[in-house]
């Protein structure tokens, strides 16, 4: 599977911004691999018999992304 690029990212996040959901709908499986890699790679720092999983941060983490009203996107650094 090919990356996407950070062009395609960051069009789809201003398309986003500008009110574009179906641009959402596209971006969402772009970066859901990327944060869950995020996320594992932050729980490997925790202490043993945390109770935590990489996959319940993603979902919150999208959760409070997709709750954003007022953010313009820039590009995919900026998200």
């Amino acid at each position: 599977m090919l990356e996407p690029s950070p062009d395609d990212v960051s069009t789809l996040l201003i398309r986003w911004s500008d009110g574009d959901r179906a641009a959402l709908d596209q971006l969402m499986p772009l970066v859901y691999s990327e944060l869950h890699l995020l996320a594992a790679a932050y729980l490997r720092r925790e202490r043993p018999g945390h109770s935590l999983q990489s996959t319940g941060i993603v979902h919150e983490a999208f959760l409070k992304l997709v709750d954003q009203r007022h953010v313009r996107w820039q590009d995919r650094a900026h998200f």
